[in-house]
């Protein structure tokens, strides 16, 4: 890894392995190193949100839930593989804390880095209301998650958002943080692995995966209803795919036990 990729790696993990050499370049200055990546979480998660919700908000009806899973999904490869040597394109708090335990960034920056995409959420979910329709938004209810209205879907959807959102975060773990699996298909990888998500968990509790997604239009529309489900299925399911690489599927630096 040059110089520049291990400055980064103090910072977010690179969802983008490379191998390629490159000429010695100077160390990083304080702006790229602790400011600039934060604006880039906040930049990528706002756009993430923006085009989700949109998506969501003017969904035609023919399309069902192929639309969505497809924006989504195309969006953060797009924005994963555009931002990636900047901050390591998190975009999402159960990410973040799950690079984190696993040895892909410092401690310094975590909090930071869940700021900045709470904030890039809410902007992108506002840029969302501008965009579209007032009655097609209020329609969506500003594309927060409504699909939950009774206690009876409570625990297929709380599972759901915890088993799908492991699954993504131990494709990002693998992908980006574990020297053994590393790959540069990571973007595509990950991009895949929410249109899948989508396309198969949608109809069951709406497919969020990330706190940062609900949070933006759940306050633009004040729409708070089985609202925590949004934040305990994710960073759980984040939890547990950080403890899978940590203790079972991680090479011998990042696995903790059985070396």
């Amino acid at each position: 890894m040059t110089e520049e990729k291990m400055e980064l790696g103090g910072v977010g993990t690179s969802l983008v392995a490379s191998d390629t050499k490159k000429a010695p370049v100077k160390p990083l200055n304080t702006f790229e190193r602790l400011v600039q990546p934060c604006l880039a979480e906040m930049v990528g998660t706002m756009f993430f949100v923006f085009i989700g919700c949109v998506s969501v908000i003017e969904n035609v009806e023919t399309a069902g839930r192929l639309q969505p899973a497809l924006v989504h999904g195309l969006a953060v490869a797009v924005l994963v593989a555009c931002m990636a040597e900047i901050s390591g394109s998190h975009f999402n708090p159960p990410f973040t804390m799950a690079i984190y335990l696993c040895g892909g960034m410092k401690r310094y920056m975590v909090v930071p880095y869940l700021i900045s995409q709470l904030i890039g959420g809410v902007i992108g979910a506002s840029m969302s209301k501008v965009m579209t329709s007032k009655d097609n938004y209020a329609k969506a209810h500003g594309a927060a998650f409504t699909i939950l209205q009774s206690d009876e879907q409570l625990l297929g959807a709380l599972f759901g958002e915890m088993a799908m959102t492991c699954l993504v975060t131990t494709v990002v773990l693998l992908g980006a943080v574990n020297a053994k699996s590393s790959s540069p298909m990571v973007p595509f990888m990950v991009g895949c692995t929410v249109i899948i998500n989508v396309l198969a968990g949608g109809d069951v509790s709406g497919t969020c995966l990330n706190p940062a997604r609900a949070l933006g239009p759940a306050i633009l529309a004040n729409y708070w209803t089985y609202h925590w489900v949004y934040w305990v299925g994710p960073i759980t399911g984040g939890l547990v795919a950080a403890a899978l690489v940590r203790l079972l599927l991680g090479d011998r630096k990042t696995r903790l036990v059985m070396k």
